[in-house]
């Protein structure tokens, strides 16, 4: 059984900054991928991968990133982060930490970014 612990949502103003964190653990776990997903409360809108690291620590992140948002961590100790800078209301939603992927998937945290 995977068992992921996510932490660092909340309430924050436009411009401000948030860091995410993720933990993973569960016996025989083999990861290749730590990442996040973000599902947002837009008509229309499915959800959108935010960012993914990979075992050899290559990264890699959604369009709408635009160099606002920085994934760390350390998929061999099954650990990571999201860095996220200059928030802007339409970030808010709901982030998933995700491994492999979509293999599996944590609660999620909220994020509102709001005035």
């Amino acid at each position: 059984q995977v068992h992921l612990v996510e932490s660092g949502g909340g309430l924050v103003q436009p411009g401000g900054s948030l860091t995410l964190s993720c933990a993973a653990s569960g016996s025989g776990l083999s990861i290749d991928t730590m990442g996040w997903y973000r599902q947002r409360k837009v008509s229309g809108k499915e959800g959108e991968v935010v960012a993914h690291i990979f075992r050899d620590g290559r990264t890699n992140y959604g369009d709408f990133v635009k160099g606002r948002f920085t994934i760390t961590g350390d998929v061999a100790k099954n650990t990571v982060y999201l860095q996220m800078n200059d928030l802007k209301p339409e970030d808010t939603g709901v982030y998933y930490c995700v491994l492999n992927m979509n293999e599996y998937w944590g609660q999620g945290t909220q994020v509102t970014v709001s005035s």
